[in-house]
């Protein structure tokens, strides 16, 4: 009885192109699809140097005119990089010293760091200093992934902070140095996938050496004799 119901029905599934157990075992053989990797960016710099509107015209082609303080905000976008799925997340900071308290736990989860200032403003120039300060004593790490940002390069007739003295510092930190233009979109790209492509070598570099510490770091088990 059982055999002739068993019989009709893999003839039934036959005939419709099904098989529970085949598919039962597809089913169980899948494998989640390996999730992009994600690297984490965080803007710094003073307040009204462009970190918001440089962000917001990576992430959604906009130009933002009127600056609103910010708190902190999060995005998180997929993008290609150099041919490979990747994902970015960044972190927008307050500039204002009212938020201070709080940016160590900010840099703290940040891989790499867009240090923004406007070409404008001399002032901005001068914190860029003390954010950069800031960062190596919360990492303790002079050699995480950094750019030097100088902002608003659409406005060079108002321009007060010389191109040469931006770059010796960013050469004095061994960092590249990049102008932007969060209005005309200039080189705002640039300076997003760039720092991606730094902050996956120093993963890179970090997977390497954790690997070969690991294979240096095996000792063999000594037995120790016990004299009774």
């Amino acid at each position: 009885m059982f055999s002739t119901i068993a019989y009709q029905l893999s003839t039934k599934f036959a005939e419709e192109g099904k098989c529970p157990c085949v598919e039962r075992r597809v089913g169980m053989s899948k494998k989640p699809a390996a999730q992009p990797t994600l690297h984490k960016v965080i803007m710094v710099g003073s307040g009204g140097v462009g970190k918001s509107a440089l962000t917001l015209q990576f992430m959604y082609d906009e130009f933002v005119e009127d600056y609103e303080p910010t708190k902190a905000d999060s995005y998180r976008k997929k993008v290609v990089l150099d041919g490979e799925e990747v994902q970015i997340d960044i972190l927008d900071t307050a500039g204002q010293e009212d938020y201070a308290a709080i940016r160590d736990n900010y840099f703290r989860s940040g891989e790499g760091f867009l240090c923004v200032f406007s070409i404008t403003e001399p002032e901005s120039f001068d914190a860029t200093q003390e954010f950069r300060e800031q960062i190596l004593r919360v990492k303790n790490d002079d050699n995480i992934p950094f750019l030097l940002v100088g902002n608003k390069s659409d406005l060079a007739d108002k321009r007060r902070v010389p191109l040469e003295t931006c770059r010796e510092r960013a050469h004095n930190w061994q960092v590249p140095y990049v102008e932007t233009s969060a209005k005309t979109r200039d080189n705002v790209d640039k300076v997003f996938f760039d720092l991606m492509r730094e902050i996956r070598s120093r993963k890179s570099d970090d997977s390497r050496a954790t690997n070969g510490e690991g294979g240096k770091g095996k000792k063999s088990k000594k037995f120790k004799c016990v004299i009774l």
